[in-house]
């Protein structure tokens, strides 16, 4: 029996688009429902915000809200190689129930393109991985 939803979800994917298991996170009494808050229009607004933020310290906000609110953990982590542009950095949501293909792509790409705007929060991303620390 699926259980009840005190919120707007998100509607399900057509069939075989996705791997969500979104029907089977609904119907696990233990599961964890709180990515499913995430509707296409509030994907929409998060997107825009992640694209906006400016600031390094509101990136890890960012991060604090989607792992708090909806139990999505974003993982932003630099080449073993070297970091020359963006692209060497791994940007992914950490796999998980109810979590859509579309959302494990629309995020990290609004990350990457915030990052390309802001080089000081690439710098600072490098730094809290302890490339520019005193080592």
């Amino acid at each position: 029996m699926s259980q009840p939803v005190p919120f707007p979800i998100r509607k399900e994917c057509p069939p075989g688009a996705c791997i969500c298991d979104r029907d089977g996170l609904l119907n696990d009494p233990c599961g964890d429902i709180r990515v499913l808050r995430l509707t296409r229009e509030e994907e929409k607004k998060l997107i825009a915000r992640i694209e906006n933020i400016s600031t390094y310290a509101e990136l890890r906000h960012i991060e604090e809200r989607m792992q708090a609110q909806l139990g999505i953990v974003l993982q932003i982590t630099p080449s073993i190689h070297e970091v020359r542009t963006v692209r060497g950095f791994s940007i992914q949501l950490v796999e998980r129930p109810g979590l859509c293909k579309k959302i494990r792509q629309t995020i990290p790409a609004a990350v990457r393109r915030c990052l390309e705007k802001n080089p000081a929060i690439v710098y600072a991303l490098l730094d809290a991985g302890e490339l520019f620390g005193a080592g």
